[in-house]
């Protein structure tokens, strides 16, 4: 196994120990489509939701984590993150737990 392969994996997992430990609900991991096999069944075993969505290259977004979070998502979903709207983006970035502020401040911005 690469390197490469080894360290998104161990971001992987070290997602899947937040989840299990309740730190995050929600997670999303960016990782190469040869990864998404060993991704797949990790996420089978614990069960947890997901949702794969491919990217222009061999890379793909994963969403993985509670049912009722990976609800969510599908229901704001579009093709493309890109294609979020402000409020979309804001409430997506709240739930994978990224800083409060910063999405305050990116929304603000979107909105301007």
């Amino acid at each position: 196994m690469s390197i490469d392969k080894r360290k998104e994996l161990d971001v992987f997992f070290h997602m899947i120990y937040e989840l299990d430990k309740g730190i995050r609900g929600l997670a999303l991991l960016t990782t190469n489509e040869n990864n998404l096999d060993a991704v797949m069944e990790k996420l089978s075993l614990c069960n947890y939701d997901f949702i794969i969505e491919k990217l222009n290259s061999e890379y793909v977004n994963i969403f993985f984590g509670k049912k009722s979070q990976i609800q969510v998502v599908k229901k704001m979903k579009r093709n493309s993150l890109k294609e979020l709207n402000p409020e979309e983006d804001f409430i997506l970035g709240t739930l994978l737990g990224y800083n409060i502020s910063v999405q305050c401040e990116r929304y603000l911005g979107k909105n301007s």
